[in-house]
């Protein structure tokens, strides 16, 4: 790799760093082709990504933003899991480390703020961007389709007592 890569294998590495809502630093010791193109298809049907990324680059894109602490988590082989919404790349590649003894999750970031493995674990837990979207519409909702319920009412009642009087006239 020539200079002239480097420097656009960095800026490329800028773009991800920060474009993505976060981060997960992943250990990928022994991984085949098939389980890796099986990670990254999952991560692909999440919106996600998988990159497998050189320690160095990744640590000049980084360029200190992080400290001393993020740089720590780029050693050994390491591929980086990204995606615009947060908690999605995390989310498969917590389950895929759960599911693949080769695979292991390191730790990450989002933004400026580094998570270690926990915090990744955590924020796996968290309902996806599309998820907060379903519950927030359903309880805008929920108050309308009661008010018009509550609306409707009176008027059926009034259509049965009218439909009774006219029953009983009619007899």
């Amino acid at each position: 790799m020539d200079r002239a890569q480097k420097q656009e294998a960095i800026e490329t590495l800028k773009g991800v760093f920060s474009g993505a809502g976060a981060v997960v630093v992943t250990h990928n010791l022994g991984l085949t082709v098939a389980e890796m193109t099986d990670l990254r298809g999952r991560l692909r049907q999440e919106g996600a990504q998988l990159q497998v990324v050189k320690n160095t680059l990744a640590i000049k894109a980084l360029g200190g933003s992080i400290g001393e602490e993020g740089d720590a988590l780029f050693k050994g082989p390491v591929a980086i899991a990204f995606a615009a919404d947060p908690v999605s790349a995390a989310k498969v590649a917590t389950q895929y480390a759960k599911d693949n003894e080769k695979f292991s999750v390191i730790g990450g970031f989002m933004g400026l703020q580094v998570l270690d493995k926990s915090s990744v674990t955590a924020l796996a837990t968290l309902p996806s961007l599309d998820q907060l979207r379903a519950k927030l519409i359903g309880l805008l909702q929920a108050p309308a389709t009661k008010i018009a319920g509550v609306l409707q009412a009176p008027a059926g009642q009034l259509a049965r007592v009218f439909g009774a009087y006219a029953t009983k006239d009619a007899a």
